[in-house]
């Protein structure tokens, strides 16, 4: 099975400290530059070393925050993961993926404690009315370039629209190449693509007047998330002073199980 990555080594020092060695391939290409990583797997492989990073069984992570510090170059990188508040029921941990000499992305994710709130649950946000199964296949992302792009299938409905809609993506791939991919990196891995399903102004670098990448990543999850696909139901909204956001209502096909957003930096594409 084709991977987005390839694990070299790890190195764990006495500290608690974990630094895993990885080689991208050329399914983790971005749509913005053909040098640079999509932020949809790094995610994932984000994802697979804080949720492998000294796990407890009565505790799961319940938001992942990503702050994108620069490009994510295609070539060699480290993550280096760490804990920084240990706790019983409260943990937050950090992974940090360096290239070329400096840090590309900062991941902190804070584990909670489970316990049975069975008797209390209840979710506001609505399950979607179509299954994948259901839907007609969409290829209008395919107007965006790049190796992760032509990795993934995606459905949707007549309703999408410029800056409103809901869409479900899936892929075949594994994130490391050899080792299984849990069902919440797998669908991690795809968050990012918020942003490039429902845009404001078009779809695909060529039609584009304006960029619009993304400066981070917050995905917080009441439910651990299961499956192979993933629904995202995308609201884009552009501020008048350059600055812009994508929400998202986060589905597998069980319902609703969390929300992201991403902050935007809108400018006009160089010519």
């Amino acid at each position: 099975m084709p991977a987005y990555y390839t694990f070299i080594k790890r190195e764990q020092q006495e500290n608690g400290i974990s630094v895993a060695h990885y080689q991208p391939t050329k399914h983790a290409q971005g749509a913005w530059n053909e040098h640079e990583q999509h932020m949809a797997p790094a995610t994932g492989v984000l994802t697979a070393e804080l949720n492998g990073y000294a796990p407890q069984h009565n505790m799961r992570i319940a938001r992942i925050s990503l702050d994108i510090l620069g490009l994510i170059p295609l070539d060699d990188f480290t993550i280096t993961t760490r804990c920084i508040r240990p706790g019983k029921t409260i943990e937050l941990i950090e992974a940090v993926m360096s290239s070329r000499g400096r840090d590309a992305i900062i991941a902190r994710a804070w584990r909670l404690m489970t316990q049975d709130t069975s008797e209390i649950a209840g979710i506001e946000d609505q399950q979607s009315a179509h299954k994948p199964e259901d839907l007609s296949a969409w290829d209008g992302m395919k107007g965006w370039p790049g190796g992760f792009i032509e990795s993934v299938r995606l459905v949707t409905d007549t309703q999408r629209r410029p800056g409103r809609g809901m869409i479900w993506i899936t892929n075949d791939f594994e994130m490391v190449e050899g080792v299984p991919t849990d069902d919440l990196v797998h669908l991690l891995g795809m968050v990012d693509t918020a942003n490039g399903v429902v845009p404001r102004v078009g779809l695909g670098l060529s039609k584009l007047e304006w960029m619009f990448p993304n400066t981070d990543l917050q995905i917080h999850m009441h439910r651990k998330p299961q499956g192979r696909w993933l629904g995202i139901e995308a609201v884009q909204q552009y501020g008048d002073d350059g600055i812009g956001l994508t929400s998202g209502i986060l589905h597998d096909t069980q319902g609703p199980f969390g929300r992201s957003e991403q902050i935007l930096t809108i400018r006009p594409m160089p010519r």
